[in-house]
């Protein structure tokens, strides 16, 4: 979240950019008449309790000197004591209402962000590797999927409902080689240290990465209890420094978790509705950083060259674009998403998100950290991205290395994870 002092001297500031990321202005609009109010009633109540400790030091002078004519003064007494209640009541309304308004305040986009309302003014950044060409018109994966036995659509709905799926034979495998090779790559390589982290979250939890209150909707609920499914491991991973504070020495601390990930997909009715791209469960592998506000522009960079590093060694072709202010997620200030060519769709499709939030997650969160040679705490600046999406990467496999008889190539660099056979 962002300071409340932050957004009452930078009132337009914070207006402007709320409006450029496409969000209701209407809330900061309230905040800068809750705030008012706010300031009012603390005035108003700190007089009145200044004006009643020096009638109560007036009123104890006078009786130790015997004088008359206090009765007075001890009924001016409790009538400002009276006006203190109903002011601190009003107050503690107020500021309930002032914490909920700043908790829905998106973060402000970096100046490095480009500026435009929707995804169509999102700029290609870069791109590699080159479309593979077919001499037969390529299939969709959902298509593949279901003609080779791989992919069971109907039977996952038969047993929990619409975007699910069940894997079949090698497509069940090859979940379990790309998570893998992807947690090989991330931890041997790019020196993340891997963490298995529980895959139900508190509301703290949810809150604090920025998925409550915004996005409760979105969201997998259990009953009578104070736990979500993790709607990815960013929420479990990120809170696991929640409410420390961290040795400067330590960062950048770097992590790669695995974890099935659950979403209502709340509001995507008819997007992507075929195939693996829009599943209430889908496994992903995720990275996340903590480090100073120095570095995380720097470390963005870094994450966003590690998520591509796994497409480039399945050799498949994709695009990096940024993120303009009217596409960018609540919580963060800039991000790249990386996204997949898929031949038998004729499109390109997000496969990972890269994000830096600043200190946004941390304010919430709590997470700082201590600058070497000082007494007083920062708050440290977190950063994550897919490394990358299980299912999404399975279905680019699908569609880039299908053949002519319907059967599917496996990509050279997941070769080792298929060598070996069961007994």
């Amino acid at each position: 979240m962002l300071e409340l002092r932050f957004i009452r001297e930078n009132l337009d500031l914070v207006k402007e950019k709320t409006a450029r990321r496409g969000a209701d202005i209407s809330l900061v609009e309230e905040f800068a008449k809750v705030d008012e109010r706010r300031l009012q009633l603390l005035s108003e109540a700190e007089n009145l309790k200044n004006q009643r400790n020096i009638a109560s030091k007036r009123i104890a002078d006078m009786k130790r000197a015997g004088a008359e004519g206090t009765e007075s003064l001890i009924a001016d007494m409790r009538q400002a004591g009276d006006r203190i209640k109903l002011l601190d009541a009003e107050l503690a309304g107020i500021e309930e209402r002032l914490h909920e308004i700043v908790m829905s305040i998106p973060n402000l986009y970096d100046d490095s962000t480009p500026v435009g309302e929707d995804e169509s003014a999102n700029p290609v950044v870069r791109t590699w590797g080159e479309p593979p060409r077919f001499d037969f018109t390529p299939k969709p994966h959902w298509q593949l999927g279901e003609e080779a036995g791989l992919l069971d659509f109907e039977r996952a709905t038969k047993v929990a409902g619409a975007r699910f799926a069940v894997l079949k034979g090698l497509a069940a495998r090859m979940e379990r080689a790309l998570i893998n090779f992807m947690l090989d790559l991330h931890t041997e390589k790019h020196g993340y240290v891997e963490v298995l982290p529980p895959f139900l979250v508190n509301a703290a939890s949810m809150t604090a990465t920025g998925q409550l209150p915004k996005f409760a909707e979105d969201s997998f609920k259990i009953d009578d209890w104070d736990l979500y499914l993790t709607p990815t491991a960013e929420v479990p991973v990120t809170n696991l420094h929640r409410d420390e504070t961290l040795d400067e020495k330590s960062l950048p601390l770097r992590y790669a978790a695995y974890t099935p990930c659950f979403r209502s997909e709340a509001g995507s009715y008819g997007r992507d509705t075929k195939g693996l791209i829009r599943q209430h469960q889908f496994d992903k592998v995720e990275l996340v950083k903590f480090t100073t506000p120095e570095t995380s522009m720097s470390e963005l960079e870094s994450l966003l060259a590690d998520a591509e590093e796994v497409l480039q060694r399945l050799n498949i072709h994709y695009r990096v674009i940024a993120l303009c202010s009217g596409d960018l997620g609540f919580s963060s200030a800039k991000t790249y998403d990386i996204e997949v060519w898929l031949p038998g769709q004729e499109a390109y499709r997000e496969i990972s998100s890269c994000s830096n939030f600043l200190d946004f997650q941390a304010r919430r969160g709590g997470i700082r950290y201590r600058p070497a040679g000082e007494k007083k705490s920062r708050l440290a600046h977190t950063l994550n991205g897919s490394g990358l999406a299980i299912g999404r990467t399975m279905v680019a496999i699908f569609e880039n290395y299908q053949r002519a008889d319907g059967s599917i190539a496996i990509p050279e660099a997941l070769a080792p994870y298929f060598s070996s056979r069961l007994g």
